[in-house]
This record gives structure tokens, C-alpha cells and sequence, in this order.
């Protein structure tokens, strides 16, 4: 067993005041001034005073509506202005904030709304709010401490929603806006869901700790990205993200006024690096996170860029260690729990991430590989069960197989092979439609007389080609 600590430790890295207990999320919209830009929505820029005034009038909204502290309040919302008003209105009631992604299929989103049990269901739409009906039934949550439940899954009828607190959330934020060196006069792009813990924290909140500017945008294109370049500082993204951007692009340079630039939700192929270092003519900095913790373990540092595959070192006030090959992390970074669910966090609070890693003499950790069945596409997270439930339920599928396939930019593929009842030959299309996220969805469906299986009947995946 091996362990490395992050440099420096966790005193000045999460925001206290004078009582010693963390700092409220609210606190965030207090360290920008009151004429500096905090959002920018599509080409309409909030001051910082004015989003402070969204987020009042909102927090009236909840209350008249009957929120109380520790009832859970679904946001159901692309990236906007508005979503940030209501998370930050949310956050100033002591409720718990359920952010999910509005590419979600119906089906997927009332699995999340009966686990967490919510209180209120809001959808924004076009920038505007719809509150649904009150759920009276809605039992408040003692635990007043948490800020945040996101989901990393939600087909298969038991969802894991990891609680959040504010204390990680602080942690992180500060932590992303030290590690980045964000002064007020940045601006990031905000592409990124907020709905994801990585565009959340690690984007919006770190990039309002420093007082700067994000610039919301619902959905990556890369003409829009580009579009966007010449007012931008701070670039973070996932690895599918550039290399889209390469290729609408070609072998060409990109002019632009970015300081900084970072990869992070999946794992960065070395090739796919070295072709946007070249067309940026910047470092490309990389990482490590997961939902549970917050998301940020390891990053590479501002000051010290790297040429390998190396997610850089564990931030300050983080510890990992090696159990086995196994990555464990402990610090102010990791989950409260999954909520309904089993302990995930030992008595000493160190948390079992399931990567395969290993780490240099120096600190410096590589990801070698993931010992779950989880896939990574385009930075979000795909649970093969969740996709063999929703293929097993056509009547004309017998059974199914759901494993991820790497690209050359470093993404994941969906691959599905399905094995049809007798006589069958089912579309699966169009009944994937209307039950996953696009993202969910599998590239690749093929059709099997039988899928290999041991003799207990358990398939065998790395049988399949």
C-alpha cells in the first residue's frame, strides 16, 4: 500500500467564517462586484448585482411555493441563466438541489424525481420557469449540510444519487479557481452541463469564486465554440469536445486569447493531446474526478504542464493511496454517501473510486484502467445496466450485452449486442428513443444467435468483439 497527500493541506482551502463551519454557497455571488459580469446567456451579460436579484426573487418564489430546508427540488434545465439563479435560490433555503440534464428521456427523469422524493419539480424552458405540482407527501431531510444530490444514473428503477455537500462543493470550487489562477477579468466557457458535476463545480462555482465571467452556452457545437473563442480565457472541456473541434477545424492554427486550457471526464488519448497542443499552441492540462468526490482528485498544475498521460497530482488537502491497483481518496473533496444507499465511504474516509491506477515516485498519478463496467462518452457516464434494461424490456429481446468501445479521440462508444427471441428481429431504434438519452443510446446494435455465456449463465463480455 502506497499513499501520496496532495501539497499544501486543507486549512484556506474551503471558505470559514468566523464560527468555523463552512460557507454557504450564496457566499460565491458576494465575491464578484456588483457591475462585473457574472454570466453571459446567450450574448445577454448578469452582473453579479443582478444575478444576486434573480436569485432573491427566486428564493421567494420557493418559499411562497412551500420549499423548506431539506426538501429536495428538482431542476430539470439546459445551461442558462436562469438554472443558475434557481440553483444558487435552492442552495439559500437549505434545500437540496437536484440538477438533471433535460436530454434525459421521461422515463428517466420520474426514476430520479420517486427516489430523491421531491418536493417540487421544476422544468426551464426557453428561460423561463414551470414549477410543477407540490409534493406534500415530500418528507424533509435532516441533513441540512448537504447542497447537492446528482445523478449518476437513472433507468434502471435504483438510481444512485450522490449527496453532496456544501463544504465539498466550497472545496472544490476553491480549488479549481486556485489551481487555474482565475482572476475577475477571466472568461470561461461554460459548455460543459451544469448539470454534471464537472461543468457545476469545477466550471460555475470555481469560476464565480474568483469573481470572473462564465459564458453559458446549452449545447457544444464546435462553430459555437469557435464563435466564442475570441472573448475567452479559460477553456475546460472533455476530450471528444476538442477533438470535434480539430476536425471541423482541420490541421489549422487557432487564434484566440486562451490562457489556459483542460481536459478532464474521460481519458485523454496522448495523440488526441498533442494535435490540440498544436493547434492552440497551449498546454493542455488534464485530470481526474468523479461524481462522489466532488469531482476533482488529481490535476496537473498550472505551472508544470506535462507531456505524458499523467492526471497531474492529487489537489491540496487530498490523499490518495493504492490498495492493490486500486485508487482510494480521502479528503474535504469526497461524498457524504449515496442517499438510499449502502456506505460508500470507510470509518477513516477513504472512498474506493474502482480505477486501476498507479503513481510515480513523485506523486504524479496515471488512471491504468477502470475495474466497473462504466463508459465514458463524451465526458458523461453510461452504466451498461442501465442500457441492457431498457433493451431487455422489447419483447422481442431475449437478452443483452452493453460494453464500451475506445475511439481514436479517446471517447467511448455504446456498443449493444443483443440476442433476439426465437423468430424475432426486433427495431430496437426507435424504442431506445423514447427510453435513454441520446448520449445513452448505443452506436452499434448486433444482432447474436446467442450470446457467450459460462455455464452458470453469466455472459461473457470480454468474449465479445
Amino acid at each position: 500500500m502506497r499513499d501520496r497527500r496532495g501539497s499544501g493541506t486543507c486549512s484556506g482551502w474551503v471558505m470559514r467564517p468566523a464560527n468555523g463551519k463552512p460557507g454557504t454557497l450564496g457566499s460565491l455571488l458576494q465575491r464578484g462586484a456588483h457591475a462585473a459580469p457574472a454570466l453571459i446567456d446567450r450574448g445577454v451579460t448578469w452582473t453579479y448585482g443582478q444575478l444576486r436579484d434573480a436569485v432573491d426573487r427566486q428564493r421567494a418564489l420557493l418559499l411562497a411555493a412551500g420549499v423548506r430546508p431539506g426538501d429536495r427540488v428538482m431542476v430539470i434545465s439546459e445551461n442558462c441563466a436562469a438554472q443558475v439563479a434557481l440553483l444558487f435560490a435552492i442552495a439559500g433555503i437549505d434545500a437540496w438541489i437536484v440538477n438533471v440534464n433535460a436530454r434525459l428521456s421521461s422515463v428517466e427523469l420520474a426514476a430520479i424525481a420517486a427516489h430523491c422524493g421531491a418536493r417540487l419539480v421544476i422544468t426551464i424552458d426557453a428561460g423561463a420557469a414551470v414549477f410543477g405540482a407540490l409534493n406534500v407527501h415530500c418528507t424533509p431531510e435532516p441533513d441540512v449540510e448537504v447542497a447537492a444530490l446528482i445523478y449518476t444514473t437513472g433507468t434502471t428503477g435504483d438510481p444512485k444519487g450522490v449527496m453532496l455537500t456544501r463544504a465539498n462543493l466550497l472545496f472544490v470550487a476553491q480549488a479549481s479557481s486556485t489551481l487555474r489562477a482565475v482572476v475577475a477579468t477571466d472568461r470561461a466557457y461554460g459548455v460543459l452541463p451544469i448539470s454534471h458535476v464537472y461543468g457545476f463545480t469545477s466550471v460555475l462555482l470555481g469560476t464565480l469564486y474568483a469573481g470572473a465571467c462564465v459564458v453559458l452556452e446549452s449545447r457544444f457545437t464546435p462553430a459555437a465554440l469557435l464563435a466564442a473563442l475570441p472573448g475567452l480565457t479559460i477553456l475546460q472541456g472533455v476530450p471528444a469536445m476538442y477533438a470535434r473541434v480539430l476536425d471541423a477545424l482541420g490541421e489549422g492554427r487557432i487564434a484566440s486569447t486562451l490562457r489556459f486550457l483542460y481536459a478532464g471526464g474521460s481519458p485523454l488519448d496522448p495523440a488526441l493531446k498533442g494535435r490540440v497542443e498544436r493547434a492552440f499552441g497551449l498546454p493542455l492540462h488534464n485530470g481526474y474526478g468523479l461524481t462522489e468526490t466532488a469531482p476533482t482528485v488529481s490535476q496537473t498544475r498550472l505551472d508544470a504542464p506535462r507531456s505524458d498521460s499523467s492526471v497531474g497530482f492529487a489537489i491540496p488537502g487530498v490523499e490518495v493511496k493504492l490498495v492493490g491497483e486500486e485508487l482510494w481518496v480521502r479528503g474535504p473533496n469526497v461524498m457524504r454517501g449515496y442517499y438510499k444507499g449502502a456506505a460508500a465511504v470507510d470509518a477513516h474516509g477513504w472512498f474506493n473510486t474502482g480505477d486501476m491506477a498507479r503513481i510515480d515516485a513523485d506523486g504524479a498519478i496515471f488512471i491504468t484502467g477502470r475495474t466497473k463496467e462504466l463508459i465514458i462518452r463524451s465526458g458523461f457516464n453510461v452504466y451498461p445496466l442501465d442500457v441492457e434494461t431498457a433493451i431487455n424490456a422489447h419483447p422481442g429481446v431475449a437478452l443483452s450485452a452493453v460494453v464500451g468501445r475506445p475511439l481514436a479521440d479517446g471517447n467511448e462508444e455504446v456498443v449493444a449486442y443483443v440476442q433476439p427471441r426465437a423468430g424475432c428481429t426486433p427495431d430496437l431504434h426507435d424504442w431506445l428513443v423514447e427510453r435513454l438519452a441520446p448520449y445513452k443510446r448505443p452506436a452499434r446494435i448486433v444482432l447474436l444467435d446467442a450470446l457467450p455465456a459460462a455455464p452458470n449463465g453469466k455472459v461473457l463480455k470480454h468474449r465479445l468483439d
